[in-house]
Formats: structure tokens, C-alpha cells, sequence
């Protein structure tokens, strides 16, 4: 397996464990450090004016936590912990520097813990920053310890509130990536199940009458080329979704056009080379058609006809009809063969039709598939045209 084929999977394991990625640690630090500059450098220079050794040191103090935030990305519990240690040492050394300002970057390592270590860790570390609560008591009063208290858990909240919403992010991309891989699949069913029945078929009209008729094994055979060759063509788009140029091997090909109700004239005609009769009935325009909805139609149809090929026991004759009215396009098709409990008639059962009712359901729509009373199957869908995308 390559890395291309990884990369969504681990790139949401990634974020899962908690870790940022380069670009991310590297702004974090640089926000982080110099909001801690910026404000702890000039709270330490303003109350140590005046205090010889002590103003040195705790400035030094203060450019170790700049460097320990660091690491802040990929250690954050020991980044918290020597930031609250150099802050307390910091206090220690100059008591006109509250305590809420000496820990200001405790507090911020403390926001990143929360945001990106499962909750345990960061309620543990919540509860390790409460504990110099009573010095702020002992040095502010109820307003010091009130102030301290809040930013700490305002700080906890703060990383809450962003792993919740990277929490929706992962979760949003998942679904994106699983319904797009859902899509490819059913284009991927569609085409090549499709394809494969024709040219069973074909390919056994070819050998039983390869001795005896070899125009009709000729025919049969150039119909087998003809049907590998569209296939082909949809499975180049297809694969197209998976980068730039993929599927596109060959150059100077021309591109054919996607599969639509405009080409269903070709897809009748593959169904015809098998030996079925197929009757079609058209009424409206199709053109303008929302692209959604004509892809939908023309899968359908397409699908309806693989199943009466491989599972209508007995059918030699169909008919499809499509209608585009003014609010919705009406798609049926109807095989006068016999179809037993085991067949993929059955409502509910088999690929084919759920991913029938999932075409028509994801436009808006609805399906309805089941047996005739007078003997038969059939597939009827109605697709809004009004707001499908």
C-alpha cells in the first residue's frame, strides 16, 4: 500500500493522538513565547527595578519559559509542569508580579494540554494549577485568588472548546471521505457489473456459434471491444478523483463524455447486441437536466437493465421509459421475466438495488422495485429536479 493511500487514515490518527503538525508548533510557539515576552517581561522589569540580583534572574526565568513553550506541541504535560515551576520561582523572586501574571505561560500550556490530550490528562493538570491557589488567596486576598481561579479554568475552557470543534472537523472529514469512497463504488459497480454481464453474454453468443456463423462470433466479439472500451473510459474518469492526470495513461486520448441520459440511446444498444428486445419510451426535454439528477436517472436505468440480464429468468423483452416533466424526472423499466425469492428482485436484497435506492434518495427521491402481478419486474423512481445539486 502506498502513501497516498494512507494519507487521510493517518492524518486523522495524527490529530486523534493529540499532535500538531510543524507548521502549527512552530506558530504556536512563536504566538505563545511572545505574548509571555511581551507581558510577564515587562511585569518582572517593572517590579524589579530596584531589587539588584533578583530582576536578572527572573528575568532569565522568564526567557526559560519562552524556550520551554517550545515544546509545547509535543510534550505539553512537561512543558506545563517546568512553566509552573519557573513561574512560582518567578513570584517567589519578585512578589509585586502577581501570580496569576508569573504563571501566564503555565496557563497557556495548560490551554494547549486541554486542547489537545484526552480530557483525563487535562482535568489532572486543571486540578495540578488549582493547587497554588492559596498563595494567590495569601497574596491577593478573595480578589487575587477570584482572578487567579478564573483564568486558570477560562484557560482550561479555552483548549475545550477547540478540541470540540477539531472533534467536528475530524468527524466532518470522515463523513466527506466515506461518502465520497461510497460514490466511487457505486460508479465502480455500476460500470463494471454492467460491462461483465454484456460480455458474458456475448462471449458465450460467440462460442456457440463461432464454427458455424463466424460473422455472428465477428459481431458478438466487436460488440465485447465496444462495451470494454466505453467501460474503460468511465473508470479514467473515475479515477480522476483520485489526482490530477490519473487514469490518463494515454496520451492525446480523447476524453468521452460522462455517462448520461443524452447517451442512453448507447447503453440500450449494448442490451440490444445480447439478443433483448428493448422498448423506448421518452417524453419531455432532458436537456438542462441538474448533473446529479441525470447521472442518477441513467444509473438506474443502467442497473434495472443489468439485473433483468443476469436475473430475470426467461426475459427477452423490456421497456424503459423516462420522463421529464416540469418538477421531476420519471424513470421506469419493466422485463417480462420470472423472478423467484432468491433474485435479486426481492425489495431490500442485493447491491444493485440499494444502490438504486441510494441514487434516487441522495437526489431527493424515491424507488420503488418489486414483481407484477401478471408476471414481470419492475423499477420505477421519481427524481426532483427542483433543488437536487
Amino acid at each position: 500500500m502506498d502513501r497516498s493511500s494512507r494519507q487521510p487514515d493517518d492524518a486523522f490518527a495524527g490529530e486523534a493522538r493529540g499532535e500538531l503538525s510543524p507548521r502549527a508548533a512552530r506558530a504556536l510557539w512563536w504566538g505563545s513565547a511572545g505574548l509571555v515576552l511581551a507581558v510577564l517581561g515587562t511585569s518582572v522589569l517593572v517590579a524589579g527595578a530596584g531589587h539588584g540580583w533578583r530582576l536578572p534572574v527572573a528575568g532569565a526565568l522568564v526567557l526559560a519559559q519562552a524556550c520551554a513553550l517550545r515544546w509545547l506541541g509535543r510534550a505539553p504535560v512537561a512543558v506545563l509542569a517546568a512553566t509552573a515551576a519557573t513561574g512560582l520561582a518567578v513570584w517567589a523572586l519578585l512578589p509585586a508580579v502577581t501570580l496569576t501574571g508569573a504563571l501566564l505561560a503555565a496557563q497557556v500550556a495548560l490551554c494547549v494540554l486541554s486542547a489537545i490530550r484526552p480530557r483525563r490528562v487535562s482535568v489532572r493538570a486543571l486540578a495540578a494549577m488549582c493547587l497554588p491557589a492559596p498563595l494567590a488567596f495569601g497574596a491577593g486576598g478573595p480578589a487575587g485568588l477570584t482572578v487567579y481561579l478564573l483564568t486558570v479554568v477560562l484557560a482550561w475552557t479555552v483548549g475545550q472548546w477547540r478540541r470540540a470543534q477539531q472533534a467536528r472537523t475530524r468527524a466532518e472529514m470522515r463523513r466527506a471521505v466515506v461518502e465520497e469512497r461510497a460514490r466511487i463504488a457505486r460508479e465502480v459497480h455500476d460500470v463494471v457489473a454492467h460491462t461483465l454481464s454484456v460480455m458474458v453474454i456475448q462471449a458465450s453468443a460467440a462460442d456457440d456459434v463461432f464454427g458455424e456463423r463466424p460473422d455472428q462470433a465477428r459481431q458478438a466479439l466487436r460488440a465485447i471491444e465496444t462495451g470494454a472500451r466505453s467501460a474503460l473510459g468511465e473508470l479514467r474518469l473515475l479515477l480522476r478523483a483520485f489526482g490530477p492526470g490519473a487514469g490518463e495513461e494515454e496520451s492525446g486520448e480523447q476524453r468521452e463524455p460522462g455517462p448520461s441520459l443524452a447517451r442512453l440511446d448507447e447503453l440500450i444498444d449494448t442490451v440490444r447486441a445480447t439478443g433483448m428486445t428493448v422498448y423506448v419510451d421518452r417524453a419531455g426535454t432532458i436537456e438542462g437536466l441538474p448533473a446529479a439528477v441525470d447521472l442518477a436517472a441513467y444509473r438506474i436505468v443502467q442497473e434495472a437493465l443489468t439485473n433483468t440480464l443476469r436475473h430475470a429468468a426467461g426475459a427477452d423483452e423490456v421497456s424503459v421509459r423516462v420522463t421529464a416533466e416540469g418538477e421531476c424526472v420519471k424513470v421506469t423499466v419493466v422485463d417480462n421475466g420470472r423472478t423467484t425469492q432468491g433474485s435479486w428482485a426481492v425489495v431490500g436484497a442485493g447491491r444493485g438495488l440499494m444502490g438504486m435506492e441510494e441514487r434516487a434518495r441522495l437526489v431527493g427521491g424515491s424507488l420503488h422495485a418489486g414483481r407484477l402481478p401478471g408476471g414481470g419486474f419492475e423499477v420505477a423512481a421519481e427524481l426532483p429536479v427542483e433543488g437536487a445539486s
